[in-house]
């Protein structure tokens, strides 16, 4: 049995726990008002552009080269090479079932894939799950710190997969990551990005009503690569907010858990000192008797 001794040591050390969690879900509070807010404002614009895209689409039904330099974006890619899949998980951990959420839904997706399919892994957490499965990599980007990206980290990246999809090292480009729907809320996606998919639905939109300065090939090539680099953007953006929800939701249930076993042990304490106290009152009723 343990002693008042250490019934008060630990209670010591669950309150010093406690203090821990506390102010780590006070920062991951702030951090994910900030991340949020950049989420919810950036979401719009991206909806807009996404509606864009998918209306200009439709004329590429009937005609590839009116996507003009972005062509090869939208045509399948090489049949031969693997599946290509952005994996996207946190540096640090303490964010409750963030990772192994993701990690669940990656497994899930690549067991419906037939043929080979490589890894590109953004976050270290979902880098050592990737080496502990063996995971084929095709590259770690370890310099990208999604908390710290700016729009044009995200560009660099972007680019980087589109030019592995236009050489044919991947046949298709996934992303695996986590799509923020609110503070309580944010579920696991497994996405397509390229080759993009047009929409024939929007051809007589896009080809009749709508009048394009410059011309559609011109305008699809420019326009493209900025689409797929604010879908990266925003699906990075998504990803870190989700975290800090994880981990403010984690270090909340931490705290509380730490302020119920503080509350039972300290109960256990009142009782042990309780008996000793009424036990050397006995001691001495006992000895005074005697004598």
């Amino acid at each position: 049995m343990a002693t008042i001794r250490d019934l008060r040591d630990r209670i010591d050390s669950v309150g010093s726990i406690q203090k821990i969690t506390r102010a780590m879900e006070m920062v991951a509070t702030t951090k994910l008002r900030r991340f949020q807010t950049k989420t919810v404002a950036a979401k719009p614009y991206g909806d807009r552009l996404d509606a864009l895209v998918a209306g200009l689409s439709g004329t590429l039904s009937g005609d590839s080269s009116a996507a003009g330099s972005a062509a090869a974006l939208f045509a399948p890619g090489n049949a031969e090479a693997p599946v290509g899949i952005l994996l996207v998980g946190s540096d640090r951990g303490l964010c409750g079932a963030y990772n192994s959420n993701i990690q669940r839904k990656l497994d899930a997706e690549l067991a419906k894939i037939e043929g080979d399919y490589v890894l590109y892994v953004v976050g270290k957490k979902a880098m050592a799950y990737a080496a502990r499965m063996n995971y084929p990599v095709g590259h770690y980007f370890e310099d990208f710190n999604l908390e710290k990206m700016t729009a044009a980290d995200a560009s660099v990246l972007a680019s980087a997969l589109v030019e592995d999809f236009r050489c044919g090292k991947v046949s298709t480009v996934h992303l695996c990551s986590t799509l923020f729907v609110s503070a309580a809320r944010y579920v696991q996606s497994f996405q397509q990005f390229l080759p993009i998919a047009t929409d024939s639905r929007d051809e007589s939109v896009a080809a009749g009503d709508a009048i394009l300065e410059p011309t559609g090939p011109e305008l699809m090539g420019e326009l493209i690569p900025r689409y797929l680099e604010n879908r990266f953007f925003q699906a990075f953006l998504e990803a870190i907010t989700s975290e800090y929800a994880s981990r403010r939701f984690a270090m909340k249930g931490a705290t509380d858990a730490a302020s119920d076993m503080k509350k039972d042990i300290t109960r256990l304490y009142n009782r042990a000192r309780q008996a000793k106290i009424t036990q050397e009152i006995s001691e001495i009723v006992s000895g005074a008797a005697a004598l």
